[in-house]
C-alpha cells in the first residue's frame, strides 16, 4: 500500500476487492437460505397438522399458514442460536490462530467445503418430507458458515486501517451483493411458487434444488480465490506501519490498548452501538424471514416478486455501499447510521399501508403485485446500506488489531441474538393477530427504538481527526 499524502491513508481496491470474495459467498447463500427456507418449512409442517395438500391449505385456510408460523420461526431461531454460541468462539480461536495460511484462511476454507457439501441436501429432505432431515441439514449449515463468517469478516479490519474501513466495507458488501444478485436471477426463473402451488404429485424437485447447487459450487469458488489470492501473513508484514498510523486516526476520543482494559466511555459506546444493532437486526431479519410467506400467502403474489424486490433492494444497497463511505467523511459515521435509520422508518411506515391487490394475473390464481413496494425495498436498501456500511467498522474501532475477531464475535453475537429471537416473538404475534400487516409494523416499531438508542447513547466520538484521501487518490490499485 502506498504511504499517505499529507498525513491521509490509501485503501489497496485490487485487495479490498479479492476480500470481498469472502462476502460473495456469505450472501449468496444466505440469500438462498433466507429465500426458500421458511417456505419449506411452512408448507411441510402445515401439511403435516392439517394432513391437507399444500395447494389446497393456501386456497382454503390462510389462517393456518399465520397458526404455524411460530413453529417456523422456532426452527430458524433454533440455528441462530447455535450461530451466537458459535460466533465468539471462532472470533476468540482465529485471533489466537498461527499457521502458515493465517489465522483466519483455515477457519474459512473448512467452514465453506462442509456448508457447501450440505446446503443441497436442505431441499431434497424437504421434497422427501423428511422435516428431522432437513432440519438437521440446515443446522449443520448454519453453524459450519459461523466458522466461515467470522473469520472472512474479521479478514478486511485485519488488513485495512481504521479510517479507511468504511469505504472497504462498503466494497465488499457490493461484493456480497453481488453474491446476493445470482440467488435472487435464479429465484426469478425457478420460481418456489410454481413448485409450492401444485399438488404434491406434480411437484419436480429440480426446480428448488438447482439453486442449492449452484450456491455451493459459486460459494466453492469464491473461497479458492480468496486463498489463492490474499495472503495473510504476507500481507500483514508489509502494511505493519499504515495499521499503526490507522490506530493514531481512529475517530474516537480514548484511545484503546492491548493491555490495559476497555475505557468507561469505550465501554458505553460498544454497549450503545450493539444495543441498537440488536433492534435494527430484530426489524430487518423480521422482514427478511417472512417477506417470501408475506408475498405467497398475504399478497397471493408469484415468488419471483420476492426476488424482484430483492434485486431493487439490491441495487439501492450497492449505491448506499458506494457512497456511505464518502457520507460517513463529511457527517461521521454516527449521523450516517442515523439517516439511514430514519428512512428506513419512512419506508416501512409506507409498507403498513400496503393491502393486496383485486387483479388476478397468475395461472395459479395469483394476484397482481403491489407496485408501491419497489418503492419501500429501494429506500430500504439504500438506508440499511448505510447503517450496515458504517456500524460494523465504528465496533472495531473500538480494539486494536489483536481483537479484530473477538470484537466481530460481539457485532456478531448481537445480530444473531436478535435473529434467534425475532422468528419466535413475530411468529407468536402473528399467531396471536392473525394478520400478515403484523410484519411491517413490527419492523416500524424496532426500527424506530433503534433509531433513538443509537442516535441518543452513541458518543465519544472524535470531534476532530485528521484527513483520509478523497477521491481518487483513496484508492490505490498496486
Amino acid at each position: 500500500m502506498s504511504k499517505e499524502r499529507s498525513g491521509g491513508l490509501k485503501l489497496n481496491l485490487r485487495r479490498t476487492f479479492l476480500i470481498g470474495f469472502a462476502f460473495f459467498g456469505i450472501l449468496l447463500l444466505w440469500q438462498v437460505y433466507d429465500s426458500w427456507c421458511p417456505t419449506f418449512l411452512t408448507d411441510i409442517f402445515a401439511r403435516r397438522m392439517y394432513h391437507i395438500s399444500s395447494a389446497e391449505l393456501k386456497a382454503g385456510s390462510p389462517d393456518k399458514i399465520l397458526n404455524v408460523q411460530w413453529i417456523v420461526g422456532i426452527i430458524m431461531a433454533c440455528d441462530n442460536l447455535a450461530a451466537l454460541i458459535l460466533l465468539p468462539i471462532f472470533g476468540n480461536l482465529s485471533d489466537k490462530t498461527k499457521t502458515p495460511i493465517g489465522k483466519r484462511m483455515p477457519y474459512i476454507l473448512v467452514g465453506t467445503l462442509v456448508s457447501a457439501v450440505a446446503f443441497p441436501f436442505i431441499p431434497l429432505f424437504f421434497h422427501y418430507n423428511n422435516v428431522v432431515a432437513m432440519v438437521i441439514m440446515m443446522a449443520i449449515v448454519l453453524m459450519f458458515m459461523m466458522m466461515y463468517r467470522n473469520p472472512a469478516v474479521a479478514l478486511m479490519p485485519d488488513i485495512t486501517p481504521k479510517p479507511l474501513r468504511a469505504k472497504a466495507n462498503g466494497i465488499i458488501n457490493i461484493m456480497g451483493y453481488l453474491g446476493g444478485a445470482f440467488a435472487t436471477v435464479l429465484g426469478i426463473f425457478l420460481k418456489l411458487s410454481d413448485y409450492i402451488n401444485v399438488a404434491d404429485e406434480a411437484r419436480k424437485l429440480w426446480i428448488i434444488e438447482i439453486p442449492f447447487i449452484i450456491a455451493s459450487i459459486l460459494m466453492v469458488v469464491s473461497a479458492f480465490v480468496l486463498f489463492a489470492t490474499i495472503k495473510e501473513n504476507k500481507i500483514a508484514e508489509q502494511i505493519k506501519d499504515e495499521m499503526e498510523l490507522g490506530e493514531q486516526m481512529a475517530a474516537i476520543e480514548n484511545p484503546v490498548s492491548d493491555d490495559a482494559p476497555m475505557s468507561p466511555a469505550n465501554k458505553r459506546m460498544l454497549l450503545a452501538i450493539l444495543g441498537a444493532e440488536f433492534l435494527w437486526f430484530m426489524a430487518d431479519n423480521a422482514i427478511g424471514t417472512y417477506i417470501g410467506n408475506y408475498v405467497i400467502y398475504y399478497l397471493n403474489s408469484v415468488s419471483s416478486a420476492t426476488m424482484l424486490l430483492t434485486i431493487i433492494g439490491g441495487v439501492a444497497s450497492v449505491v448506499g455501499f458506494a457512497i456511505a463511505g464518502t457520507i460517513a467523511d463529511k457527517i461521521g459515521r454516527k449521523w450516517t447510521i442515523s439517516f439511514g435509520l430514519a428512512i428506513t422508518v419512512v419506508a416501512l411506515i409506507v409498507m403498513c399501508f400496503v393491502v393486496p391487490t383485486k387483479s388476478v394475473v397468475g395461472a395459479n390464481g395469483e394476484h397482481a403485485f403491489p407496485k408501491l413496494l419497489f418503492a419501500v425495498w429501494a429506500i430500504k436498501g439504500f438506508g440499511m446500506a448505510l447503517v450496515h456500511n458504517c456500524s460494523f467498522p465504528m465496533v472495531v474501532e473500538l480494539c486494536s488489531n489483536k481483537k479484530i475477531g473477538k470484537f466481530t464475535g460481539y457485532y456478531y453475537a448481537a445480530s444473531m441474538s436478535a435473529q434467534t429471537i425475532t422468528p419466535i416473538l413475530l411468529g407468536l404475534v402473528f399467531k396471536v393477530t392473525l394478520a400478515w400487516r403484523a410484519l411491517p409494523v413490527y419492523a416500524t416499531v424496532l426500527f424506530v427504538l433503534s433509531c433513538i438508542v443509537f442516535t441518543a447513547l452513541v458518543k465519544n466520538i472524535k470531534a476532530k481527526k485528521l484527513q483520509n484521501a478523497h477521491g481518487l487518490e483513496a484508492l490505490d490499485g498496486d
